[in-house]
């Protein structure tokens, strides 16, 4: 799944794959703004087929985190 997630990372902010990691931070490491990372969460609840709570957006910090939010959900 991380792949996936580098693939749509890609698309809304200027990173090299290699840079996006588990750990990476989507504000203070990959610079997303508010509205790249909503569109961005757009994309993912497309990709997924998933439906994410704004309530727990908040709480997503890391790509890792969002891995397991999203794994979480598909279950």
């Amino acid at each position: 799944m991380l792949e996936q997630m580098k693939e749509i990372i890609m698309n809304y902010v200027d990173v090299e794959e290699d840079e996006i990691t588990e750990n990476s931070r989507f504000i203070e490491d990959l610079k997303f703004n508010s509205y790249d990372f909503m569109s961005f969460l757009g994309e993912v609840e497309e990709t997924f087929e998933i439906a994410v709570e704004e309530d727990d957006v908040l709480t997503l910090t890391t790509v890792g985190e969002a891995i397991a939010y999203i794994e979480k959900l598909k279950d």
